[in-house]
C-alpha cells in the first residue's frame, strides 16, 4: 500500500484550500449583493429586516455545527482515537462563535421588536444554555481530554429544546419560518437567507480544513495516550 508523501499531501491540501477560499469570496459577494441591494425592505421592519438575512443561517449553522461536534465527541468517547478529539475541539470553537453570532443578532433584530435586546424567551434562554456548554467546554479543553467532549455529548438534549421550544412553550419569539412542509417566507427574502447559509457553511468548511489540515498525519501516527501527556504536561512558565 502507497501513502502520500508529506510534500504532495501538502501540495494537494493546498490546493483545495485555494479552491475552497475563492468559492469562499465569490459565494459571500453573491450573498452581500443579494441581502443588501436585491431582497425587498419588509413592510413592517424596515431595514432592520436585513438582520433576518445573517440571524436565521447562522442560527441553523450553530445548531448543524453542535450536532457534528457531538458526533465526533461521541465518537472519541467510544474509539479513543485522538483525530476525532481533534475534530471536537475545532468544531467547539467554531460553534461557540457561531451562538455567539446568533445571540449578537438576535439583539439586535428583538431591540425594535421588543423594546429591549433581551428577555428570558424560551428560545433564548435555550439558546444561551448552548452558548454556556460551549464555553465550559473550551475551558474544559485546558484542564484535560475527557471532560470537554463529555460535557458537549451531555449538552446535546438541549439542541431539540431550541427547535421546538417555539412549540412548546408560548415565547415571544415568532414560529420556525422554515420548515419541512414548507416556508413563509417570501421568495425575494428566502434566496439571501439560502445564500448566506450556504456562505456560512463554506465558512466553517474552510476554517475547519485550514485548523487540523497540518495535524492530521501526525495524529494518523500517534497514539492517544501521546496526546492527552502533551496536554497534561505543565507550561515550562508555570
Amino acid at each position: 500500500m502507497s501513502f502520500l508523501q508529506p510534500s504532495s499531501f501538502m501540495s494537494k491540501s493546498r490546493s483545495y484550500a485555494q479552491l475552497l477560499i475563492f468559492s469562499w469570496l465569490f459565494l459571500t459577494a453573491m450573498a452581500l449583493h443579494l441581502s443588501l441591494w436585491v431582497a425587498p425592505l419588509d413592510l413592517q421592519q424596515g431595514g432592520n429586516s436585513r438582520i433576518l438575512y445573517v440571524h436565521v443561517p447562522v442560527a441553523r449553522m450553530s445548531i448543524l455545527v453542535y450536532l457534528m461536534t457531538a458526533i465526533n465527541t461521541f465518537f472519541f468517547l467510544l474509539t479513543k482515537h485522538p483525530l476525532f478529539l481533534r475534530s471536537s475541539g475545532t468544531g467547539t470553537e467554531m460553534g461557540a462563535f457561531s451562538t455567539l453570532l446568533t445571540l449578537v443578532t438576535g439583539a439586535f433584530r428583538g431591540r425594535p421588536m421588543w423594546g429591549t435586546f433581551w428577555v428570558w424567551d424560551a428560545r433564548l434562554t435555550s439558546v444561551f444554555i448552548s452558548f454556556l456548554i460551549y464555553i465550559g467546554a473550551l475551558c474544559f479543553q485546558k484542564l484535560s481530554v475527557e471532560p470537554a467532549p463529555i460535557s458537549i455529548c451531555v449538552g446535546s438534549i438541549d439542541i431539540p429544546i431550541i427547535k421546538f421550544s417555539v412549540n412548546w412553550w408560548n415565547t415571544l419569539h415568532q414560529p420556525g419560518s422554515i420548515s419541512r412542509s414548507g416556508t413563509s417566507i417570501h421568495v425575494p427574502m428566502l434566496i439571501p437567507i439560502l445564500s448566506n447559509f450556504a456562505n456560512f457553511l463554506l465558512s466553517t468548511l474552510i476554517f475547519f480544513v485550514l485548523e487540523t489540515r497540518l495535524p492530521i498525519p501526525s495524529f494518523l501516527e500517534s497514539p492517544l495516550k501521546e496526546e492527552i501527556e502533551a496536554r497534561e504536561k505543565p507550561s515550562p512558565l508555570a
